[in-house]
Order: structure tokens, then sequence, then C-alpha cells
């Protein structure tokens, strides 16, 4: 069945419902400037010249609008904003035109069918010194894939820019070869789905997913280690590909050596092709990713509020951008220019944090051991007694609190356990804080000595 919809007048008509449930503040902040580009399928694609807009609307406004939508239409859709800039102009639409829902368009939905987030292309990868080999590497599989290095493996720290060239390996290849058949997945998803599949006695399905395709980019890959099950899985996925000469891409935040409880048989093989990785950004880098973000977004930055975030930012990319983003959102909120005044009122916290000595879950370890009269060693080995247990689950419930690692993260680190494990130690003691006040004070006292002593 086909249905036809004005854009602008669908588009009113959403507004007008979401606007009953918005603050005037919040709706001119996030909605003032948005436009639906296109529809096909059971997709709508809406468009703003912002990417904080963009990622504010994709994170808390997405099940309101759906929920708009189908009450307007009486059927389902998926919503998705995104940069108008990053929609290409011959798949905009009239904006005055009566268009068809069935509408369809093979390069948008192969990107979006392939899990790729348009906002990451080489384009607007900005190439420093700590990047130009991934780069380039990346580049090089992107145009011809199976032929350069198979695999490409890219490693580096949190927020480096390994995403973001996985994600421009396979729009370029969409773009130069759109008969092949191009996936991005995190491994998070992959060992999901798997589990999902053994479950449903889906095995079958799931294989062809992943060993029919052309090129496999997989993100993160070392959290499939010391996941048996998967590992093997994975071990015949990536036979299979590399047999029929296609294409696979590995990121993680370590080189292959360094993963610890991963297979053997799976290291060597990461280690065939090429391995690239990926360092913190120099400050000149530094400076050119922000006037990147800035022109992007048609921010006009003062170059003074550039070099302070800058320097006051040095980890990764992801930081970089987030200062960026949080001095344009306390310009928007409270109606003022951008300037180095405002942007140091808007990052005081941010840069008090950053310059504090960070807390690692290294450190929480070395702590918790001393207190306990026990190695970081036996910390993190598999005994079971209660006398190791407990403070291992204490120090895991710290981690939690006290860093900003993830739940995989911090069962790695205590010898390879599931992020489960970590959510079971977080669960117990919290629940003994809640009823033994003594034992709540032990955990304050081991809190001060870790946030004041590090």
């Amino acid at each position: 069945m086909f249905v036809e919809f004005n854009y602008n007048d669908l588009w009113n008509d959403i507004l007008l419902e979401l606007k009953k449930s918005l603050s005037d503040i919040s709706f001119n902040t996030w909605f003032s400037d948005v436009k639906i580009l296109n529809i096909y399928n059971s997709n709508i694609i809406i468009g703003c010249n912002n990417s904080l807009i963009s990622e504010t609307i994709n994170l808390r406004y997405l099940d309101s609008l759906t929920s708009i939508i189908f009450n307007l239409t009486k059927q389902h859709y998926t919503v998705k904003c995104i940069l108008k800039d990053s929609f290409k102009s011959e798949y905009s639409k009239d904006l005055n035109k009566t268009i068809t829902l069935s509408a369809h368009d093979n390069v948008l939905n192969t990107a979006l069918s392939s899990n790729l987030n348009s906002k990451y292309t080489f384009e607007t990868f900005v190439v420093g010194n700590s990047n130009r080999f991934a780069h380039a590497a990346s580049l090089a599989v992107a145009e011809s894939p199976s032929k350069a290095y198979n695999p490409l493996f890219i490693y580096g720290g949190v927020g480096l820019g390994k995403t973001h060239l996985m994600h421009a390996i396979g729009h370029l290849i969409n773009e130069n070869n759109s008969n092949l058949k191009v996936v991005y997945v995190t491994s998070e998803k992959f060992i999901n789905e798997l589990i999902s599949a053994i479950k449903d006695d889906k095995n079958i399905e799931f294989r062809d997913k992943y060993r029919t395709v052309d090129v496999l980019l997989i993100d993160d890959v070392q959290f499939i280690a010391g996941k048996e099950r998967t590992q093997e899985e994975f071990f015949h996925t990536f036979n299979s590909l590399h047999e029929s000469n296609k294409q696979i891409i590995l990121s993680s935040d370590r080189p292959p050596k360094e993963i610890k409880t991963l297979e053997e048989r799976l290291r060597s093989r990461f280690e065939w092709g090429l391995i690239a990785d990926i360092q913190p950004p120099d400050y000149e880098t530094r400076i050119a990713i922000l006037r990147k973000k800035a022109d992007v977004d048609k921010l006009n930055v003062p170059n003074e509020v550039l070099i302070y975030i800058a320097t006051k930012i040095k980890s990764n990319i992801r930081e970089l951008e987030g200062a960026l983003l949080r001095v344009v959102a306390y310009t928007n909120l409270t109606n003022s220019n951008i300037s180095l005044e405002l942007a140091k009122e808007a990052l005081k916290d941010l840069i008090n944090i950053k310059n504090s000595k960070i807390i690692t879950i290294e450190y929480i370890q070395e702590t918790i051991s001393n207190y306990f009269d026990l190695t970081i060693d036996i910390i993190k080995s598999q005994r079971r007694t209660q006398n190791i247990a407990f403070p291992r689950q204490i120090a895991m419930y710290l981690c939690r609190k006290l860093t900003d690692s993830s739940l995989p993260k911090i069962g790695e680190k205590f010898g390879g356990r599931d992020h489960t494990t970590v959510i079971h130690a977080y669960e117990k003691i919290l629940n003994k804080i809640e009823s033994d006040p003594e034992f709540n004070n032990l955990i304050i006292e081991l809190s001060n000595k870790i946030t004041n002593n590090k």
C-alpha cells in the first residue's frame, strides 16, 4: 500500500505534538532547525546543521518521535537524525513535493544496512603524525579491498579514531563497489547475536549473515578473548572469509600479542596482514581536529578558544570534540557568544577533572591488595576462597564507581573475567553497603584513600 505525505505537512504535525511534551527552551534548542530529508521504505531521515543537536536527538528523542509518527500515520517507521551536509544532494528531495513512502534509495540504504555512521568518512578524518600510517593503510584497503592488506588490524586507545577509520573504509568501499556486501559490527553485538543464535537454534542463519559478506569490519575485537564459543565461531568465520578472498578489518585497544586469553590460532591470523597503530594526537593535530569540527558544524569559534581546549584536553579526540560541543551547548543555553571567558566557565569542571590524576583500575587493585595484605596477582587469580574473593569484589565495585572503565574492561583486568562477574560483585557489595553500616564506613574509607592519595 502506498501512503502519500507532504514532507512539510507531516513534519509540522510531528512538531505540534512534540511541543506538547517539551519546554520552550528544549524545543527551540533541539528542534527549531530540524527538517525531514527523506522518507523511504520504513525509514524517516531528519536532518540538522549541528552535530550536538543530531547526537542529542538520536540519544534522547527518537522514542518520542517514533511514537508520534505512529499515532499520526498508523505505521511503524525508524527515525534517524543526521547532519544535512552528510545527506548527498542526489538523495535530497524537494521539501514541498509529495512523495510515496515506498521510495527507495540504494546507496543510503546500503550505508544504513551496513551499520555505518554517515559522519565518519575519510573527508571528516583529520590526519596527523599520530595517525598517518593507520589512515594510509585504511585508505589503501578501502580503495582495493582484499588486494592491499588482509586482515587490516588497527589498534589504539579509546577515542583516537579507530571507529572513524573503520566506518570510513566501509563508506568508501560502498561508494566504489556498490555490489559488495559490507558489514560493520562491534564485537559485543557479534557476541550477543551468537548467544541469541545458539539459544534460538539459528546457528545457520548467524553463519550465513557473517560468512557471505565481502567486507567484514569488527570493532573492539579484544572483547572476544576468553570467550571460548565466540572465539571458535569467529575462527571459522575468519577462515571462511579469508579463504574466499574477502576483506577483514579489525580494531582493538591493543596489538594482538597483548590481548590476553586470546587463542593463539586467532592471534596468529590477526597478524597475517598489516597492523597499524594510532597514538594520542599532538598539539597541531588537536587544533586541526577542533577546526574541522567547527567547520563541519558551521561554528564561528575564536582561535583562542580552540587553543585553550587543545592545550587542556590532550588524551583523545572524543574528549576534544566533547569539550567543544560543551562550549557550544553552554553558549546556546545562556544565549551568549563564544569567547575564551565563556569557554573557561563552560569547561571548568571538566578541566579540573582532567588536571587531577586519573584513577586507574591498576591503582585500585594495588590499594585494595595492600589494605587486605594480598598481592595483586592473587586478587586477579581464579582463587575463590572468601579471604580473596571478597576483597576482589570490593575492588571491582570501586573500579565501577571510581573509573570510567566499561564492565568488560574491568572484568578483563581481573584475570579475564566476564562482565557479568563484575555486575554480580557490584550488586553484592552494594547490598552489603545498604545493610551493614560498618561495611559502608569501610567502603568510604577505601574510596577516600584512593581518591585522596592517588
